[in-house]
C-alpha cells in the first residue's frame, strides 16, 4: 500500500466503484443488488483502498451472534502484492474486535495460495474442508473450500 492510500469504509455512495472493480477482478462477481443489500446492512461491514481516485480493493465483513465472518476481500491485479489485502485485513480484525466476536471466520479456495499465505501470517488456524465446494473454472475440476478462523478473545 501507497503512503497516500488508506483504508477507509465504505457506503452506499461508493456502489459503482465496487461494482466496477468487482466487473473488472472477480471471476465471480457480486451483483449491485447484492453490494446495495451489504452496503445498508447494519451488521456489516465494507472497507475500501483508493488509489488515484479509483477504488482498487475491498473486504466484506459480517457480524454474526458470536463471531464475525469475512465475507470477500478482492484486490485489482493492479494492486496485487503491494500490502492491500494485508491492510484490509488488519481493518477487517480491529473491527471485529470492536465487536466483540469471538472469532473471525473465512472460508477460502484450497488452490488460493496467496491467500492462505496473508491469512496464515495473521493467525488463523484451519478448522475444516468443505469438498468439492467451489465451481471449477477454466475447464477444471470442482474446487475444496478451506474453513479457517482466528480467534479473537
Amino acid at each position: 500500500m501507497r503512503p497516500t492510500e488508506t483504508v477507509r469504509r465504505l457506503a452506499p455512495v461508493d456502489l459503482a466503484a465496487l461494482s466496477a472493480l468487482e466487473q473488472a477482478a472477480s471471476a465471480d462477481p457480486w451483483s449491485p443488488g447484492q453490494w446495495r443489500d451489504v452496503l445498508a446492512d447494519a451488521d456489516s461491514r465494507v472497507f475500501g483502498i483508493e488509489r488515484e481516485a479509483r477504488l482498487v480493493a475491498h473486504a466484506v465483513l459480517v457480524r454474526l451472534p458470536f463471531d464475525a465472518e469475512l465475507q470477500a476481500i478482492l484486490v485489482a491485479r493492479e494492486a496485487r502484492r503491494q500490502g492491500a489485502a494485508r491492510h484490509l485485513l488488519a481493518a477487517v480484525i480491529e473491527q471485529a474486535r470492536k465487536w466483540q466476536s469471538e472469532r473471525l471466520l473465512l472460508e477460502v479456495r484450497a488452490g488460493n495460495q496467496a491467500a492462505l499465505a496473508l491469512y496464515r501470517h495473521a493467525g488463523f488456524g484451519e478448522d475444516g474442508r468443505r469438498h468439492g465446494y467451489y465451481p471449477a473454472r477454466n475447464g477444471g475440476q470442482r474446487e475444496d473450500a478451506l474453513l479457517m478462523s482466528l480467534p479473537l478473545t
